[in-house]
C-alpha cells in the first residue's frame, strides 16, 4: 500500500507520516528531502524558493515512478509533501490506484483564526528545519480553501482540522481510508 499525505505547509504532514511509520512500520519519504537532494546535487535547475507549480511539475514524474516501482514490488511506502498534484490519479492506471490511499490535511478558517500562532510554533514538531516565511492569516486561509476545493473537484479525501489538532484521530482516519474513495472531508 502507498499512502500519500498532502497539504499546505505546516499542516503536520511529517508528523502524520511519522505516526503512521510507528504504527505500521512502513518507511516514509519526505518530498522535501527528495527536492533538496536533487537541488543540492545539481540535478535540478530549481531552488528551494521555486514556485509550487514548478516544483510539482519537476518532482511528480519521479514520485510517480517511485510509487509504481513500490507497488510492482509489493512494498509499502508513505510519501508526504506539498508536491503531489491534485490530478495525480490521471497519470496512474487503475491497477496502481487500487493500492494508493490519499489524504490532504486542511485547516478550517476557524482553526486558523484560533490557532494561527500555534501553526508556526509547531512547524518543527518532527524535524529541525529552516521554516519558510510566515504567511498572513488571509493567505493561509486562501491556501487551505484552495486545497479543499481541489480535493472536492478531484474526489480526494481530506482531513479537516477544525477545533483541535488530534494526530491520533488522524492516524485512525488514514488507516480506514479505502483506495481513492470518492473523497470527503473528515473531522
Amino acid at each position: 500500500m502507498i499512502i500519500l499525505i498532502a497539504g499546505y505547509g505546516h499542516t503536520g504532514k511529517t508528523l502524520l507520516a511519522q505516526k503512521l511509520l510507528e504504527k505500521l512500520s512502513y518507511p516514509y519519504l519526505s518530498i522535501d528531502h527528495l527536492k533538496m537532494g536533487l537541488i543540492r546535487a545539481g540535478y535540478a535547475s530549481l531552488t528551494p524558493e521555486s514556485g509550487d507549480e514548478e516544483l510539482t511539475a519537476y518532482l511528480w514524474p519521479v514520485l510517480r515512478e517511485i510509487i509504481k516501482t513500490n507497488i510492482e514490488n509489493h512494498q509499502n511506502l508513505i510519501i508526504e509533501g506539498c508536491y503531489i498534484p491534485f490530478n495525480f490519479a490521471d497519470s496512474l492506471p487503475d491497477e496502481y490506484l487500487r493500492e494508493i490511499r490519499y489524504v490532504c490535511l486542511i485547516f478550517s478558517k476557524r482553526y486558523i483564526d484560533e490557532h494561527y500562532d500555534d501553526i508556526f510554533k509547531h512547524a518543527q514538531a518532527i524535524e529541525r528545519r529552516v521554516c519558510g516565511r510566515d504567511l498572513s492569516i488571509s493567505e493561509l486561509k486562501a491556501a487551505h480553501q484552495y486545497n479543499a476545493e481541489m480535493c472536492r473537484r478531484y474526489g480526494l479525501t481530506c482531513i479537516l482540522v477544525d477545533e483541535q489538532y488530534d494526530i491520533n484521530h488522524y492516524v485512525e482516519i488514514v488507516l480506514n481510508i479505502p483506495s481513492l474513495d470518492g473523497g470527503s472531508c473528515r473531522e
